[in-house]
């Protein structure tokens, strides 16, 4: 009896919902310094780490979107997984950026 090949490669939504914020995340850290750096450096070079945060979830949308495109069975997860991801993000970057220019600390560049 010849195998399945559609339950093997079929995936599920919980998959493809993981896969989809993963993307967020990596396509972010890839464009730009972590929140913790944006938050220690934010009297520096807080507009040029926010910049590079938008230009990441620009990045990642279109990423998630050509996946939902292209997956049509797992859409609504893939959409899912990418909202949460770059508003979590986003959330992040905003309070670190926030936060830093607030309580001021000495940062790391110069």
């Amino acid at each position: 009896m010849p195998a399945d090949v559609s339950l093997a490669s079929g995936g599920s939504d919980g998959i493809a919902f993981l896969v989809s914020a993963g993307i967020v995340y990596e396509i972010i850290a890839a464009a730009c310094s972590s929140p913790q750096t944006t938050e220690i450096n934010a009297s520096m070079r807080a507009d040029t780490l926010m910049k590079w945060v938008h230009i990441g979830l620009v990045q990642a949308a279109a990423f998630v979107a050509i996946a939902a495109y292209f997956d049509a069975p797992h859409r609504r997860a893939i959409l899912g997984g990418g909202a949460m991801a770059g508003a979590l993000m986003y959330g992040q970057y905003t309070h670190a950026k926030k936060a830093g220019l607030a309580n001021g600390g000495t940062p790391t560049e110069r």
